[in-house]
């Protein structure tokens, strides 16, 4: 397990084959350097029967983080992209809440403390003001369930302009404030929405309990190999420090399933993130 020691840094689990077994997975991570994992659940019927794995399954991945050394504190909830707290649909927004229900449940027996929501009030819908009043009430629901259970909710700064900046976000935390209610900033998304990214996290610094290292470049957020995109890592590594910023930092990239990787190729991959990043890190002064 990590040290408590120095900022964690983790590896997304869809940076990972998919066609690797959870063992694979876990000694990928753990080979690259990685301190932990974050556990995918997204808006796939594949990954959203994971809400359903008996105790039998969830024991037997516990095990396994067990034997290799390397955990799951968090969880990226991507499936309410699908079925989002703000759509119009009753079913869609019972789905939604019934999503959220089993992710808190999931998250307990797993032993994540964070799962980290796709902040859409809608994504397949149009939004409006209706949207925007449900995306509410559902997050005051999720945030009482999830309080109950001791885990926290952090609304991830996201890929649209509906909670593309930390400012954005911070409205919904005064409208339901809670110490189980936080933000999950990524600095690729907050890059594309924001002409000052390191004024948003020094306004957000106190809200912000992981962070999402992911390279972008203007309105592409997703696969830009780190190195090939515009984020200021230096520039923001240096302002975190500043603001003694001391939590988890998770790399966000996606590992290409269209053929067969070996698990030297796929371990490789992730070290080069691992080192791109840790790189710039030292670059502006933090400690590893």
């Amino acid at each position: 397990m990590y040290s408590v020691h120095k900022n964690p840094i983790g590896i997304y689990e869809k940076a990972l084959p998919n066609s690797f077994t959870w063992e694979e997975k876990f000694k990928a991570a753990k080979k690259a350097g990685f301190d932990y994992m974050e556990l995918s659940i997204d808006e796939s019927d594949e990954r959203l029967k994971r809400l359903d794995w008996t105790d039998e399954e969830i024991e037997n991945i516990r095990s396994i983080m067990r034997y290799e050394g390397i955990s799951f504190p968090t969880m990226c909830l991507s499936g309410h992209r699908k079925y989002p707290f703000g759509s119009k649909d009753p079913q869609i927004r019972e789905k939604a809440m019934e999503i959220m229900e089993k992710a808190i449940n999931l998250a307990v027996k797993l032993g994540i403390r964070c799962i980290q929501l796709a902040t859409y009030d809608v994504y397949y819908e149009e939004s409006d003001e209706e949207t925007k009043k449900l995306f509410l009430e559902g997050m005051k629901e999720a945030v009482a369930m999830a309080s109950r259970a001791g885990v926290i909710l952090a609304m991830e700064i996201m890929d649209t302009q509906f909670v593309g900046t930390i400012v954005r976000a911070l409205h919904y935390l005064k409208e339901i404030p809670s110490p189980y209610f936080k933000i999950y900033p990524d600095m690729g998304n907050l890059s594309n929405f924001s002409n000052d990214v390191t004024g948003e996290f020094e306004i957000g610094i106190s809200e912000t309990v992981a962070i999402h290292v992911k390279e972008t470049k203007p309105g592409v957020f997703k696969e830009v190999p780190f190195g090939e995109g515009e984020v200021k890592f230096v520039e923001i590594f240096k302002k975190l420090k500043e603001l003694n910023y001391q939590g988890m930092f998770l790399i966000e990239m996606w590992a290409d399933n269209s053929g067969y990787q070996s698990m030297e190729q796929a371990t490789e991959k992730i070290a080069d993130a691992y080192r791109f990043v840790t790189e710039k890190m030292k670059q502006a002064g933090m400690e590893l």
